[in-house]
């Protein structure tokens, strides 16, 4: 029997290969990073040839690296970066444009008349989910709008959609030779056109877009034990490996956190952050901010939903220090300088260069430092970042307990901020409540790769993977109350700061 189950990680940044063994010990890995494009402001963008490119060299290396072969691997799970959508030629495999990322904001207008004429409230209703540029929906409508050839293309059913999940899937079995056109229910239920209770294209979501039916994947189960396809002979695994599930970045993170029962809760810090509270078999729509989606879907067992907060920018505002502003060189030095000074010197950094996602969805927001003073440094502004990622998590772990009636007790976090100590201790004097990082802190590859597992039988139950689960550190509030408090009460005000400071009407 096969001794080890693979994943792709394709996330916004970067795309990695992990392998675990049965006790969901990382085995190896490998990593690369992609261009960020951006050609106006608002705009990003990703190249999925070179996406795919990226996908296969991480297989092929990790493969090469250990001495695999297929038959070493039971099965092969795939996570991705979500709502980020591609369109392409099924006949020629080519995309008819660059991938439009999540952050991207170039579809407010579209998101913006969606609210104003009522149909927002449809949107809510069927696929729990407020218009905004952040999901897929209005990423589809503007290629075929702008896109010269795409829209008489999708009605003839060449030109073909998927996020990244479903691109990656397509090349992996075969392409332009028999690639199978086929996404999951976490990702379905991110593009605003997958009604939560049928997990189906609906028809009136379909028409508020402009979509063609054809263009869309089949909707499959999260971890299908008939299988989404093989990776091919002469693919970058070096023969067939059955490709067993397929999830959300945010949604596999659930799984790898192995928070399988409703009222588990995890957060994970990437390019942005990501709170997720499991809700069981029961759909509970949010009233204060939150997202509707489905957490997984086993087989042929019922779907399992979740309550999310999303935040655009958190991981990704480190990355403006290094990239933009110049001020450290790698993301760890984040952590060395904001430790030059106790505090953020009274500075606020709400980082919305997407606008602000939950619990605010406020697409007019921008950028803004404020309280600046002359006594403030690099120093100062690097500690505010940090803060501000646990400001937001804050934001939406308020409007969580408010949606739930669940009060966290502990906060389970994981991907790569949380390799900085002094941003996870940040993180429990904001929230006043322990953070707790387990061992394999890259979760997201771990749920992954449990998806598929599971599939194939790799593992049997989730009894298994709650075994695997260790902790690796736990961090314990240090604040007073009324520190906690009045830092939060400066935070509000200058969340209040960013709003309408873009047109969008």
């Amino acid at each position: 029997m096969a001794d080890f189950v693979a994943a792709v990680d394709q996330g916004t940044t970067s795309t990695r290969c992990m392998i675990f063994d049965h006790g969901g010990n990382e085995i190896a890995r490998h990593q690369l990073e992609h261009q960020q494009i951006m050609p106006q402001p608002g705009w990003v963008e990703h190249n999925p040839v070179e996406i795919y490119e990226r996908t296969s060299a991480v297989l092929q290396t990790v493969m090469n690296g250990r001495g695999l072969c297929a038959s070493d691997l039971a099965a092969l799970g795939i996570t991705n970066q979500r709502e980020t959508t591609v369109v392409w030629n099924r006949r020629t495999g080519r995309p008819y444009y660059n991938a439009i990322v999540w952050q991207d904001t170039r579809t407010d207008r579209i998101a913006s008349a969606l609210d104003a004429d009522g149909r927002g409230d449809v949107i809510r209703a069927k696929a729990g989910l407020p218009p905004a540029t952040y999901f897929s929906g209005g990423k589809i409508q503007w290629i075929l709008e702008n896109v010269p050839g795409v829209r008489e293309a999708a009605e003839k059913g060449e030109a073909i959609f998927g996020n990244t999940d479903s691109w990656l899937v397509w090349n992996l079995t075969g392409g332009v030779d028999g690639g199978i056109h086929v996404t999951d229910v976490t990702n379905a239920s991110r593009t605003m056109l997958m009604n939560l209770e049928t997990l189906d294209w609906d028809d009136e979501l379909l028409g508020f877009f402009g979509v063609p039916r054809q263009m869309l994947p089949e909707i499959r189960p999260s971890a299908d034990p008939d299988l989404y396809g093989y990776t091919l002979d002469h693919g970058p695994l070096g023969g067939r490996v059955p490709l067993a599930a397929v999830l959300g970045d945010q949604q596999a993170a659930m799984v790898g956190q192995v928070c399988l029962r409703p009222g588990e809760a995890k957060n994970t810090y990437g390019t942005g952050n990501f709170l997720l509270l499991n809700t069981g078999t029961e759909l509970v729509r949010s009233k204060n901010g939150l997202l509707s989606t489905v957490c997984y879907k086993f087989g042929d067992q019922p779907a399992v939903y979740a309550l999310e907060g999303s935040i655009a920018v958190t991981g990704s505002a480190v990355q403006w220090l290094r990239d933009q502003l110049g001020i450290i060189q790698g993301a760890a030095q984040s952590e060395s300088l904001a430790r030059q000074v106790p505090d953020s010197g009274g500075i606020y950094f709400v980082p919305a260069f997407s606008g602000l996602f939950a619990p605010y969805w406020r697409s007019d927001a921008r950028g803004a430092i404020v309280g600046l003073s002359r006594f403030n440094t690099n120093a100062h502004i690097a500690r505010a970042t940090l803060e501000s990622i646990c400001y937001q998590s804050r934001d939406v772990a308020e409007a969580m307990e408010k949606d739930s009636g669940v009060k966290l007790e502990v906060l389970k976090v994981d991907g790569g901020v949380t390799a900085n100590d002094l941003c996870m201790q940040i993180q429990a004097d904001v929230l006043g409540v322990p953070v707790s990082r387990p061992v394999v802190a890259e979760t997201t590859a771990l749920g992954a790769a449990y998806g598929a597992g599971l599939a194939v039988g790799f593992w049997s139950n989730a009894d298994e993977l709650r075994q695997n689960w260790n902790e690796s550190r736990r961090w314990q509030p240090e604040w007073t109350d009324e520190q906690r408090e009045k830092g939060y009460r400066c935070w509000q005000k200058a969340v209040s700061r960013t709003l309408d400071w873009v047109d969008v009407s």
